[in-house]
């Protein structure tokens, strides 16, 4: 049997799968992007249909200024995009981006790789059930661990 995702629980008499890594957040393994906290653009700078906002603090709901860089001189320009709170699956996708599971390209560079990580999650987490909080019909950066593990090496 391949390995599965498997949601933790703190009900009375639930005991973690032998074998188990809790991979959730307060973990080296947990997803930095929580929903309520994470807040997504859109449309992006590179005309997607999202991406990350990381300037901190923006009013959910509500178009924000950006203000780009432009040579000395010159008008800055600005475009304007909406600003929302990120939802579960934007959140995974965020994670999966940010450990190089899927090209992250910011301003038109890609970013570094996190090989280190990657290369971690494929020594320590190959062929381990892995537990995180997230319910099982729903979205979770675990599912990507457990690809990234146990699937193409990329």
């Amino acid at each position: 049997m391949s390995p599965q995702r498997i949601q933790q629980r703190r009900t009375k008499g639930w005991r973690k799968p032998e074998g188990a890594v809790a991979v959730g957040r307060g973990t080296k393994w947990g997803n930095p992007f929580k929903v309520g906290d994470a807040q997504v653009r859109m449309p992006a700078l590179d005309g997607g249909d999202w991406e990350h906002e990381g300037r901190l603090h923006k009013t959910s709901g509500e178009s924000h200024a950006f203000y780009h860089s432009a040579p000395l001189g010159e008008p800055m320009p600005v475009t304007w995009h909406q600003v929302e709170d990120a939802t579960a699956e934007q959140c995974v996708r965020l994670f999966a981006e940010r450990i190089g599971a899927e090209p992250l390209v910011h301003y038109g560079v890609r970013v570094t790789d996190h090989e280190e990580f990657r290369a971690a999650v494929r020594a320590e987490l190959a062929g381990r059930d892995l537990m995180c909080w997230c319910p099982l019909d729903q979205p979770c950066h675990a599912d990507v661990l457990l690809e990234l593990a146990n699937g193409d090496p990329r």
